[in-house]
């Protein structure tokens, strides 16, 4: 790959199927019988990808970044479906999932290990019949009407720290500049004389075996 890969992880249902956590912010999911192309590409830190951790279920991954946040992602997702962070949390180094699945820990470089759920709005301990019923019923009903605009906008949004947020728009303005770019030397050039990769394909170097 063009840039260095920190992290590998397996994941633990599909035994040929691995993430990398790479230095040029993103996630690389990748089947070993195919490695000329990610299965995957996971986006959303705006800094290095530190390390990468899979759930015992297979199902979603959890990775920390040089950007101070630690994020969780379902494995056939382009997106983080959470974020984590704290304003005395430090570059997260390394994070790994519980045993059980139901809590992530990050080490960072603050000298401290925290102790995050994995589903951020779980209910802990115990729990009466009627209280599991209503959020049984919370969930399908949100499962129900997550197609309308205005849910999804509410299911989506997450907090981020100011700094993440500015990170996040440079990096978009700067991609879409390249994005026009493109396209503008596609028109005048010679049909067929560029190459367009995709996004998948754009950072293999070579398959060496």
């Amino acid at each position: 790959m063009q840039t260095r890969t920190n992290s590998l992880a397996w994941n633990p249902m599909e035994a040929f199927n691995f993430t990398a956590a790479s230095e040029d912010c993103n996630l690389y999911t990748y089947d070993m019988r195919k490695l000329d192309i990610a299965a995957c590409v996971h986006k959303d830190f705006v800094s290095a990808v530190m390390d990468v951790d899979y759930s015992p279920t297979g199902r979603e991954f959890v990775a920390g970044g040089y950007d101070r946040s630690v994020r969780i992602f379902n494995f056939n997702a382009g997106h983080s479906r959470e974020v984590y962070h704290t304003k005395r949390m430090q570059r997260v180094f390394c994070v790994r999932f519980s045993g059980d699945g139901s809590y992530v820990f990050s080490g960072s470089d603050d000298m401290n290990v925290r102790v995050w759920k994995a589903d951020a709005s779980e209910q802990l301990g115990v729990t009466l019949p009627r209280e599991k019923h209503k959020q049984a019923y919370n969930k399908a009903l949100v499962n129900r009407y997550k197609h309308m605009p205005e849910v999804k906008r509410i299911v989506r949004h997450r907090h981020v720290p100011a700094a993440i947020q500015k990170a996040a728009r440079t990096r978009r303005v700067v991609q879409e500049s390249d994005k026009r770019k493109l396209q503008r030397r596609i028109q005048h050039s010679a049909p067929g004389s560029i190459t367009v990769k995709p996004e998948r394909k754009k950072k293999i170097v070579a398959e060496l075996e």
